[in-house]
């Protein structure tokens, strides 16, 4: 059943579409890589597009004819007459120009690959459709993520002067070499963060064996024995970890004053694992109720003790679910902020995060802010993307049981 007449009208909708997407983000990404202003023309992006997008379709010329236009497009954006006009110097704008060419060119080619010169049928039409989403998607998300991460690294190499002079110029100037990274040895000498570094790490550490230590137990006697309040056990684990932080702060701050733990190290390793003992409950009882209860049957039968059965069995089978729960703890101790503002006032003490709300201070410069961010985010993320197989298969273990 056909339900459009002609693949030119996809054709030309999805190219003028795609043409507008991809020429703000290269205006944008033209704009932070080399300084000079890029903004993109909508409706000669419009436009273009649409002409572009019914000539693919109509497969004029083969793979010449395509490339023929690109290099038309090409001329026509270092003109200024395309969808990107370019106020930046000639170089700045050829690049630019080649960009928006070439990468229009070959995602159309991918996004048209069931559109054809003819009456479309509803699955061609769906095909076209999602692959235009799909790219869409995949565009945006990457500029959520990438845009504040890349402002942010940049801004840590500029020096005052730069920041005053044009404070949305985001490139980098190369030549400056080693002095690009002023800031940062600016950080480690003058602003103490080498402890900040260890003392996070040593706090993340210790949460995450103390939250291991009662996890492990609490989620395999959940997950394995039976006895009076198990299900409702099990169904409020995560009620506490769902009552804000703000809520206990006024509480905690109180009775840690009164304790004589408040501005303590100690202090900060007792109570980060009061907020990350809930969920690693709830991750491990669902991969514990997943592993086969016969094979720790068998272990009792061969006169293992309850403990011996966890220690020799169910942890090593559960290694995937460990990594990522140890991970995810890591990750949760590493950025948290409002416990370590509230309750550490000595700079000699300071995690990472509370360090860098320090240097939120007119009296320090930006660039000092943002590599102190750069610090407390680039750790973390290698970690994460070295360990990401292993968190991956243990949040997704035990969700099938058998």
């Amino acid at each position: 059943m056909t339900v459009l007449r002609q693949g030119y009208i996809i054709g030309a909708l999805t190219g003028a579409l795609w043409m507008v997407v991809l020429s703000t983000t290269a205006a944008v990404a033209m704009s932070f890589a080399t300084g000079d202003p890029f903004r993109p023309s909508i409706i000669l992006g419009l436009v273009i597009g649409a002409v572009w997008g019914a000539f693919l379709v109509s497969g004029i010329g083969g793979r010449a004819g395509r490339w023929g236009a690109a290099i038309i497009i090409f001329c026509v954006n270092v003109l200024g007459l395309g969808p990107m006009v370019m106020e930046s110097s000639l170089s700045s704008g050829i690049v630019g120009a080649a960009v928006l060419s070439l990468s229009f060119l070959l995602s159309m080619d991918r996004i048209l690959e069931s559109c054809a010169a003819r009456d479309l049928t509803r699955h061609e039409w769906e095909d076209v459709v999602i692959r235009f989403l799909t790219g869409f998607g995949y565009i945006f998300f990457t500029a959520a993520v990438f845009i504040p991460f890349y402002v942010m690294v940049m801004t840590s190499f500029k020096n005052q002067s730069e920041l005053i002079q044009n404070p949305l110029d985001f490139s980098l100037d190369i030549s400056k070499g080693w002095e690009l990274f002023r800031s940062y040895s600016e950080l480690f000498g003058d602003f103490n963060f080498g402890q900040y570094l260890i003392t996070s790490f040593y706090i993340s550490v210790l949460t995450v064996i103390i939250t291991l230590a009662f996890s492990i137990p609490g989620a395999y006697a959940v997950a394995r024995l039976r006895f009076k309040g198990q299900a409702a056990f099990s169904r409020s684990i995560l009620l506490i970890y769902m009552v804000p932080m703000i809520v206990l702060a006024l509480p905690i701050y109180i009775a840690f004053s009164m304790t004589g733990l408040r501005n303590s190290i100690l202090g900060i390793v007792m109570i980060y694992p009061v907020t990350t003992i809930p969920v690693a409950l709830y991750m491990l009882q669902g991969y514990f109720r997943g592993l086969p209860g016969e094979v720790e049957e068998a272990g009792l039968m061969d006169g293992l003790g309850r403990l011996a059965v966890i220690w020799k069995i169910t942890l090593p089978l559960s290694l995937p679910a460990l990594a990522s729960v140890s991970l995810y703890v890591f990750m949760i101790a590493w950025n948290e902020f409002l416990l370590a503002f509230m309750l550490l006032d000595d700079p000699s003490k300071f995690t990472l995060t509370r360090g860098i709300a320090s240097l939120n201070s007119s009296e320090i410069p930006r660039q000092h802010l943002m590599a102190g961010a750069v610090i407390a985010t680039v750790p973390i993320m290698v970690i994460f993307l070295g360990l990401e197989r292993f968190m991956t298969k243990g949040l997704t273990a035990g969700s099938v049981k058998g």
